[in-house]
């Protein structure tokens, strides 16, 4: 399913449909969350907005254990200065190692271990709380 927000159009991959986060987060196996870039953006930008998202849909106990983990992601995306419009960026969870971050089909740095790792950053576009209802309609193939 894909979905359109003013910075960016989103898309979900998965082995089979969900319609529900539970049916999304359930599912095992390869999934991949893809963004296009509709405009540039700074990437302590774009950290901030992904920790406010982890933090607004992530049970605040579950928070701490992921830490260290958002820094390693805040690693990657940093030194890239920017997030430009066109670019491709690709959140794959790879079975048995962990979340995969590319952009434009290039690997930056090593997977980051943990389902709920992964789990912590879909529930930014798919939790409670989402960045944007419409979106989170959009990835789970509802009409809007």
């Amino acid at each position: 399913a894909v979905a359109w927000l003013k910075g960016y159009a989103a898309g979900l991959y998965l082995a089979q449909p969900a319609g529900s986060t539970e049916a999304v987060l359930a599912q095992a196996g390869a999934k991949r969350l893809q963004m296009r870039m509709l405009v540039e953006v700074p990437t302590g930008e774009f950290i901030k907005a992904f920790h406010k998202g982890v933090e607004r849909n992530t049970p605040v106990a579950e928070q701490p254990a992921l830490a260290d983990r958002m820094a390693r992601f805040d690693a990657l995306i940093q030194p890239l200065g920017k997030v430009r419009k066109g670019d491709l960026v690709n959140l794959d969870l790879v079975p048995g190692l962990g979340m995969q971050l590319s952009l434009n089909g290039k690997p930056l740095g090593a997977a980051i271990p943990g389902d709920d790792f992964y789990v912590a950053l879909l529930r930014i576009f798919l939790g409670d709380k989402p960045v944007d209802d419409r979106l989170k309609a959009g990835l789970l193939g509802r009409r809007t």
